[in-house]
């Protein structure tokens, strides 16, 4: 039998943002989109905000993007092992209802562009959410020199838990065999996608996700269809992608993404601003 050969593609901008999320892991509660956010600015060279040079860390970004949390920490939602983490740098607006904190996808977009000056674009898809339409948007923003952000905004009911066996990581991408690890939770939750791994039966993507409880310290990867089906959340709150590039990549991002079908426009993750949080 010849050899098994697979291909690995890291994101422009990848090493990175991998490198701030060893320093910026776990999230605080309830800021996993904010969390997330630092990332995509820190991966696109933006290490502070505008006019007075403050640090760009989850709590920054959450407090630009309206970000809302919840009185307490809810165990029920949070990973096994995570404990939860509320030593907020900054002081951030809270809502009785946890069920309805967190950040929505238009204030993400929103703090990235205003944090990043005006540098980066923070384009949303709110789909439709297929394997070929994530392998679709990964090869395009793969093909870009500056740096690349992938936000994806899911359901982690769909996923593998993250810490499957080799043998089942290797059936995957030589056989297409789809058994994997269930669930590690169920959540509404927001993830960087950096890389894919390929094979003759199937493509893994790469997570950066927010807690060091989840696959090899906040790392883990996804089948391609488990990914896509997380992002579509037929059944739930919306979810999508958001796109973070340079300004001068997003019309041909714009360009591509038309091309492959999809719809470039917000989503409604479930989630409160603190203004509409404060006049409830």
């Amino acid at each position: 039998m010849s050899g098994a050969h697979l291909e690995m593609t890291l994101l422009p901008g990848a090493r990175e943002l991998l490198e701030a999320h060893a320093r910026e892991v776990p999230q605080r509660d309830d800021l996993c989109g904010a969390f997330c956010g630092a990332l995509a600015l820190r991966a696109g060279g933006i290490a502070t905000a505008p006019g007075g040079g403050e640090p760009i860390d989850q709590d920054t970004v959450a407090r630009a993007a309206g970000s809302v949390v919840g009185m307490h920490t809810d165990p029920a939602i949070l990973p096994l092992r995570e404990t939860g983490r509320r030593d907020y740098r900054l002081a951030l607006p809270f809502v009785a209802d946890s069920s309805v904190s967190g950040t929505t996808a238009a204030g993400l977009a929103r703090a990235v562009r205003e944090l990043s000056g005006g540098q980066l674009a923070a384009i949303p898809f709110c789909g439709p959410w297929t394997p070929e339409t994530l392998d679709g948007l990964f090869d395009l923003t793969a093909t870009l020199e500056r740096p690349v952000t992938l936000l994806a905004n899911l359901a982690t009911r769909h996923l593998w838990g993250s810490h499957p066996r080799v043998d089942q990581l290797l059936a995957y991408l030589l056989d297409g065999v789809s058994a994997g690890p269930p669930p590690d939770w169920d959540v509404g939750h927001f993830v960087c996608i950096v890389a894919r791994v390929r094979g003759p039966g199937g493509g893994l993507y790469g997570v950066a996700d927010t807690y060091p409880s989840l696959g090899a310290g906040g790392v883990h990867v996804q089948p391609r269809e488990r990914l896509a089906a997380a992002i579509d959340r037929r059944e739930e709150p919306a979810g999508g992608v958001l796109v973070v590039v340079d300004v001068k990549d997003a019309p041909a991002v714009r360009a591509g993404a038309e091309e492959i079908g999809l719809v470039e426009g917000s989503w409604d993750n479930g989630t409160v601003t603190a203004s509409e949080a404060a006049s409830a």
